[in-house]
């Protein structure tokens, strides 16, 4: 299966549990295991190939000349990492179905579940780093989604919003760490930068791009000192706990560590700063783990130890620490997860997670002692399961590594995080199942239906089959290993097996053991020691940085953000005209190289008119509607100054778009004061008459200079004139520029203009449906209307000019790709020609006979650009590049197919849909404020009557 497919395949099934979710929770479920099955299945369709050696990849050029590039690789790390999130991610589906209660929202769940899914296959896939950085902030976001998907609980909103704002921003300092990794290189290809080694170590950036990559890592994988976000994160449901700690977003800073091993491991700062920071997270989650009485809590801190374990042995910097990393990976997944869902089963039968309101479990729920004591125990690093295997590998590097100098700390402190590790696991097991069974538990413990203990189960037999024949799992694990380290170094020829002799690394395992077993036997003294010892609280940190940061933003912000826009002006312009003014004076301008074009008297007319109206307006701006009369004077004149530079389809927009605003801005004022008071003082007014004149005159001697000179380099319009007919099939420059050669503007365009008719929109719903709504109905007017409000000559007028209209807009569109026009004037003229129907007879009988809503046009519009774009993909060019052809269809002359034409048809309805809706809204208003009900299209009802009729008369 294509890479692309099995990337894509969770988002497009996340549209699928919301629609399932009224056919029930069987459904719904279903349908999210289908969709990660085919995903894990067409994953698997690509094993031969990565046990083979090869790298699987698949590439489509999206922006090549900024770098971005939707470039996807499949190798035995990666496969690996997706093997782990779509695996578990199956059994996590099977385990939610039946742990999430009636009155959850199952179709919402799975929907955030899948866009968290596709977001990490994403992640592991890419070999774009910029696109990797996408689904690197989509699963910031999508696990926010997850952690506070109940959002009744304070707790989880708490930890929802601790859980984005680290990871968010580790996030954007690994953006900053990323570019300079692609300039370094000059690729932001993954396979490229993993072959460039040894430019990257000289290069003197190295160090902040590894500092800042590092901190992505960290905040992300919970790596000290960002380690306190991730058990804040327990408030969300357990299957959501299990998936997070397992196998996916905890680990995908492991990864990311994992996959950058090959350019930025083997240095003293990669040594150093990895190591140090693994170590320290180890031991400090070991520690706080064990005093947790929470078992997610305890849980949560357990997975922080790990992570800081495998972060450990990444930053060795030895092939066999990297070994030793991917194969613990392994383990902690599946060992983790039974877990996780072992405490979900608690929980859901005995309604608490309070280890001091447990025990006695063992004969109450004993299918559930079983899976939770041997992932335990394996955890805690015990002969013949997983975890004392990967454990020993562990400890037989820490033997090696020496740091600071110091040849026994870290064998010390991997042997104390050990101990502790072992301690809090016996503690699960001893204070959680064994003891007298009791009577006060808060729901009467019991084994749960299969649907909840068979995922876990699964688990568990991996657990034990990997413990006792690890030769299993051993090719696997040497080949992911082999990816890791990218030719960079040999694979280890280390055997996986129980018996290694008695070798140093055993001695420290024992120790391990036995002081886990006595730390338990000591623990309610050294619970109490715990407790009476001062030590900081992460939390109150990290809320009391909050607090102060945005107490210090409020400082900033609020004397500049007072909400006087003739403040944020001022500011903006001052700033603008320092910086030009500063490039002025340091730079240098050449002799002109042009000489000034004759000025005839035509065109100082119309720069006259063009001044006087907008100086007019400066002094007259206060009456609303003579500003409105001005202004569109200035552009009226602008629009001949189109004309005038022989500029017809800017000048065709210019006139429409005014046309259309003095429409929508007629029914604005509508419900405004006529006068504008007097708000500002003298002072002011001067100071903001100075800026102005200062941004004029700034803006005039710019303008000036550059006319007199010619461009240093070849301008880029002598590319468009010479591409547009050969690359785009038309004459018409501008319009090929529009819907071609920057057609991704045109699409952005499009999309914010509908977003803005949508907000017109929602703003005048909460004006009618608010308080305002009664002073609209109360409205009176100030002068008597008169009696024909829809004049019969008004309403013959439209409808025989109507077909006109549409006709020319169907004209305008068709010959936009080589002549003046196209489907944004097309929709422009189009609107005016539906405005008038409103005009003549009223917003009650022309909405009444509105059979399409505008939201469904612009959403039309939106979608048939994007889907035209799109279609250049499918034959390997980059989004929205246009295609041409020319057929002849006896008996017509030869003429020619575009694609554009589709793009442009995409863009004619966004426009009239935005137009119309904007208009529609604001004549609800009116139709609210003192328009009558009517369902006749002119004053005179043609059905009354015609004696009554000519009594009237």
């Amino acid at each position: 299966m294509s890479l692309f497919f099995i990337v894509a395949l969770p988002f497009l099934g996340a549209l699928l549990p919301g629609l399932m979710n009224a056919a029930g929770r069987a459904a719904c479920a279903g349908v999210t295991f289908t969709v990660s099955l085919a995903a894990f299945i067409g994953l698997l369709t690509n094993l031969p190939s990565v046990l083979a050696g090869e790298v699987v990849m698949a590439r489509v050029d999206w922006m090549p000349v900024l770098g971005l590039n939707f470039t996807l690789m499949l190798d035995g790390l990666g496969f690996f990492f997706a093997l782990l999130i779509l695996g578990i991610g199956l059994l996590i589906i099977a385990y939610a179905r039946h742990y999430l209660s009636r009155n959850d929202n199952m179709g919402q769940f799975f929907t955030y579940l899948l866009l968290f899914q596709g977001a990490m296959v994403g992640i592991v896939l890419s070999d774009n780093i910029l696109l990797l950085l996408i689904f690197w902030e989509l699963t910031s976001l999508s696990s926010f989604l997850l952690i506070g998907y109940w959002k009744h609980l304070p707790e989880g909103r708490q930890g929802a919003r601790m859980a984005l704002t680290v990871t968010g921003m580790g996030g954007l300092a690994m953006i900053g760490g990323m570019l300079i990794l692609g300039q370094i290189v000059g690729s932001y290809d993954l396979s490229v930068i993993l072959q460039n080694r040894e430019m990257i170590q000289a290069d003197p950036l190295y160090v902040p791009a590894l500092i800042l990559i590092l901190l992505g890592c960290f905040t992300k994988s919970a790596q000290f000192p960002f380690h306190f976000w991730l058990p804040h994160a327990m408030a969300a449901p357990t299957p959501v706990s299990a998936y997070l700690h397992s196998a996916t977003m905890v680990k995908a800073g492991i990864f990311l560590m994992a996959r950058m091993w090959p350019v930025l491991s083997g240095t003293t700062e990669w040594f150093v700063i990895v190591t140090t920071a693994g170590l320290i997270t180890m031991v400090i989650g070991a520690v706080i783990a064990l005093f947790k009485h929470d078992l997610k809590a305890l849980l949560a801190f357990s997975t922080v130890s790990h992570l800081g374990l495998i972060t450990m042995l990444l930053g060795t910097g030895t092939a066999f620490g990297a070994m030793a990393a991917m194969f613990h990976i392994l383990n902690h997944a599946t060992f983790k997860a039974a877990l996780f869902m072992s405490a979900g089963i608690i929980d859901h039968e005995a309604h608490t997670r309070d280890i001091r309101r447990l025990g006695g479990l063992r004969t109450l729920m004993p299918v559930t002692f079983i899976i939770a004591t041997v992932a335990a125990l394996s955890m805690a690093g015990i002969p013949f399961l997983n975890g004392f295997l990967s454990k020993e590998m562990m400890l037989e590097e820490a033997n090696h590594t020496i740091l600071f100098n110091v040849p026994w700390l870290v064998p010390a402190l991997a042997t104390f995080g050990s101990l502790f590790s072992a301690a809090y696991c016996f503690r699960l097991i001893g204070h959680t199942f064994f003891g007298p069974v009791r009577d006060d538990y808060p729901a009467k413990p019991h084994d749960p239906p299969a649907g909840l203990w068979l995922p876990p189960a699964f688990l568990v037999v991996l657990v034990v089959v990997i413990g006792v024949a690890p030769f299993l799992a051993e090719p696997f694990v040497k080949l992911v290993t082999a990816s890791v380290l990218g030719g960079e170094a040999e694979v280890p020829k280390a055997y996986f097996k129980i018996w290694h002799g008695l070798v140093p690394a055993l001695f420290m395992s024992i120790a391990a053991v036995v002081g886990g077993l006595i730390m338990l036997a000591l623990f309610n003294p050294a619970l109490r020691a715990w407790d009476a010892a001062p030590r900081p609280e992460a939390k109150v940190i990290f809320e009391a940085i909050v607090e102060a940061a945005a107490r210090l933003a409020q400082q900033i912000i609020l004397p500049l953000h007072n909400g006087a826009f003739s403040r944020y002006a001022a500011i903006g312009s001052i700033a603008i005209i320092g910086a030009g003014f500063h490039a002025w004076s340091t730079g240098t301008i050449g002799p002109a190289t042009r000489e000034m074009q004759p000025v005839d008297p035509v065109a100082i007319a119309g720069w006259g008119m063009l001044v006087a109206a907008t100086c007019a307006l400066v002094f007259l701006h206060r009456n609303r509607l003579l500003a409105l009369i001005l202004i569109g004077i200035a552009g009226l004149m602008v629009s001949i100054g189109f004309v005038f530079f022989s500029a017809p389809d800017l000048a065709m927009t210019q006139f429409t778009v005014e046309v259309v605003t003095i429409i929508l801005l007629l029914l604005a004022l509508n419900f405004l004061p006529n006068q504008t008071p007097v708000e500002s003082s003298v002072l002011r007014r001067v100071r903001d008459g100075a800026v102005a004149v200062a941004g004029g005159l700034a803006t005039f001697g710019m303008a000036y200079h550059f006319l007199l000179r010619d461009a240093v380099s070849t301008p880029i319009s002598e590319f468009h004139l010479a591409n547009s007919y050969k690359g785009g099939g038309g004459t018409n420059v501008v319009n090929v520029i529009l819907v071609d050669f920057r057609g991704f503007d045109t699409y952005g365009e499009i999309i914010v203009l509908g977003i803005a008719a949508l907000l017109i929109y929602a703003l005048t719903q909460t004006l009618l449906s608010g308080p305002v709504r009664a002073r609209l109905l109360n409205r009176k007017p100030d002068q008597p209307r008169a009696g024909d409000m829809h004049p019969m000559m008004m309403v013959v007028l439209t409808r025989v000019i109507m077909p006109v209209v549409m006709m020319v807009g169907f004209y305008i569109f068709l010959r936009g790709h080589n002549e003046p026009g196209g489907g944004f004037i097309a929709g422009l003229v189009v609107s005016i020609g539906v405005v008038m129907q409103y005009m003549a007879s009223g917003f009650s009988w022309a909405s009444a006979r509105l059979k399409y809503p505008y939201h469904g046009v612009i959403g039309a519009g939106v979608l048939v650009a994007g889907l035209t774009g799109i279609g250049s993909w499918f034959v390997g060019k980059p989004f929205l590049t246009s295609d041409f052809t020319y057929v002849r269809i006896p008996p017509f002359q030869e003429f020619e197919l575009a694609t554009a034409a589709l793009f442009d048809v995409g863009v004619f309805l966004a426009v009239v849909g935005a137009v119309m809706l904007s208009l529609e809204s604001f004549s609800r208003l009116a139709r609210r404020a003192h328009e009558p009900e009517t369902e006749h299209p002119m004053d005179i009802d043609p059905s009354r009557d015609p004696d009554t009729a000519q009594g009237a008369v």
